[in-house]
């Protein structure tokens, strides 16, 4: 198992930041290499990738969702395995630091020279100042979920 950890400073309220981040369906807008998210219920998503050419299909569950403060996951089937966890933190009443942490098996030698080149990192760090600027130029969130799980 690999691991990444990257963190970012969003000049918005920790609320909207969280709000958006619960709005799965959005996360092609700034995720490079993810062409679709599918909410199929309360904690199921399924998701449609292309990285480097390489086409992925896997379902991810929420285990833990704490509104305002952290949304977990897991894989569960399909060929990509991972796990991790973005939190929250309230800087001050306009700004938030986002930090995702992520465990992932890399899949294949491809995959495996990548991740040691440091491209999950890469495209982690440049997922999150996307997210940055959606939600930045946004202002406010797409929708939001504030459910428990």
């Amino acid at each position: 198992m690999s691991q990444v950890e990257e963190s970012i400073e969003v000049d918005v309220p920790v609320r909207t930041a969280y709000n958006q981040w619960t709005q799965f369906e959005t996360f092609p807008h700034f995720m490079e290499g993810v062409e679709k998210i599918t909410q199929v219920n309360d904690t199921l998503t399924r998701w449609k990738t292309k990285v480097a050419g390489t086409e992925r299909e896997f379902d991810a569950e929420i285990t833990e969702q704490i509104p305002d403060e952290r949304v977990a996951w897991t894989t569960v089937g399909g060929e990509a395995r991972q796990a991790g966890v973005v939190t929250f933190h309230r800087l001050h009443d306009t700004r938030t630091k986002v930090m995702l942490q992520m465990d992932f098996d890399p899949h294949g030698f491809a995959e495996s020279i990548g991740d040691g080149l440091g491209f999950v990192k890469r495209q982690v760090a440049g997922d999150l100042k996307r997210f940055k600027e959606y939600i930045e130029s946004r202002g406010t969130e797409t929708g939001s979920w504030r459910g428990e799980v």
